[in-house]
């Protein structure tokens, strides 16, 4: 389910995202880092992440990790986003793609306010 109430939708195929690289924003037991936000990577996004040890630009093949550009969208950490929120670079979203569970860690009125607008 999404933070909407609906049927989780895709995050991204191109490059295949998600915690079980399926293209969607699920997680599980074994998903510690709980990746479930569907954000649209800015380069903004990408700096402040890679500032606190996690380079998403670098491809890491043995984790069948492409590295990612400005535009591609990524299932992100629930606080890891929450952070960027706090820091002023917090990546739209795309509310339809982003699990139930974001909702543990964010509020709704921050992820409506940082909603996707195509």
């Amino acid at each position: 389910m999404n933070v909407l109430g609906g049927d989780l939708e895709p995050c991204c195929f191109d490059p295949v995202t998600g915690f079980y690289r399926d293209g969607y924003c699920r997680t599980g037991s074994g998903d510690l880092g709980v990746h479930v936000v569907c954000a649209v990577m800015t380069e903004e996004f990408l700096e402040f992440t890679r500032s606190r040890g996690n380079d998403l630009v670098t491809p890491q093949p043995q984790w069948m990790f492409p590295g990612l550009e400005p535009g591609d969208r990524w299932c992100l950490v629930a606080e890891r986003w929450n952070e960027a929120l706090e820091a002023g670079v917090a990546p739209p979203v795309v509310l339809e793609a982003t699990h139930a569970s974001a909702l543990e860690f964010v509020s709704m009125d921050d992820l409506e306010a940082h909603a996707l607008r195509e």
